[in-house]
């Protein structure tokens, strides 16, 4: 048990990571995220005490997320759940999730274009309305982002994040990829734990309770701050753990 009161990782996890405000410190734009030095070795080490059951599932796109965590390429869901990877490095299915019609990055280039400091981010399934440079213009952007999701309202809907609007596919959960990520080695029949910081988060945190885990958010449980959360990694990446990782089948 940790000074925080969180437990330290067991081999026997199923260990699933959201990246920004979890692994990387919020930043005030997302290409001006830091990687902190030493944060790849540690997820590398906890992997392998893990038998390679530990995932990143994020907002991000897969390409962004490994091109941040460069040289891994770590099994997970991108995009929300919207892209999927197994431990194997097989994909999943591309034409499962929709993507937002072209005609919506458009419209809302042209209205972040009239408005300086908001910042429009475009996902293979998704777009991300940033405001933190902008929060006079938060209502706006809300508006905006909700008219467009009421276009397509039964496949897509409307979140907020930090300081960000986000239209997703519903079908595209954390939950999801939780799910799909259990279901095979070397996932399959370990306790499933899922640690964030933000609302889309309480997806995975949720399905990982279903299936017998638990949900760790940072804000409660690792004092709001995510070098917490890799000090954490970083212990388990190098501790002489007296349980080998599990065999899986």
């Amino acid at each position: 048990m940790t000074s925080l009161g969180v437990p330290e990782i067991e081999a026997g996890w199923a260990l699933f990571l959201d990246l920004d405000g979890t692994l990387l410190d919020i930043a005030p734009r997302p290409d001006a995220v830091v990687v902190p030095a030493g944060l790849t070795g540690a997820l590398a080490g906890a992997a392998a005490r893990l038998g390679g059951a530990l995932a990143v599932v994020s907002g991000r796109a897969r390409a962004t997320v490994d091109a941040l965590l460069a040289p891994l390429t770590l099994p997970g869901g991108f995009g929300h759940g919207a892209e999927l990877r197994d431990a194997a490095g097989r994909l999943g299915e591309p034409g499962a999730v929709p993507a937002p019609p072209p005609h919506w990055a458009r419209a809302l280039e042209a209205f972040a274009a009239t408005r300086p400091g908001l910042l429009l981010e475009c996902k293979p399934h998704g777009l991300a309305l940033h405001y933190r440079a902008a929060p006079d213009h938060a209502a706006a952007a809300r508006a905006a982002m909700a008219a467009l999701a009421a276009e397509a309202a039964r496949d897509f809907e409307l979140l907020p994040a930090h300081m960000a609007f986000e239209i997703r596919p519903r079908v595209a959960t954390k939950a999801r990829a939780v799910a799909a990520l259990m279901a095979a080695p070397p996932f399959r029949g370990r306790r499933p734990v899922f640690v964030g910081d933000d609302v889309t988060d309480e997806d995975g945190m949720a399905e990982a309770r279903r299936r017998g885990g638990f949900g760790l958010h940072v804000g409660r449980d690792f004092a709001g701050d995510p070098a917490e959360v890799r000090a954490w990694l970083a212990r388990a990446a190098d501790a002489r753990m007296t349980e080998a990782p599990l065999a899986q089948s």
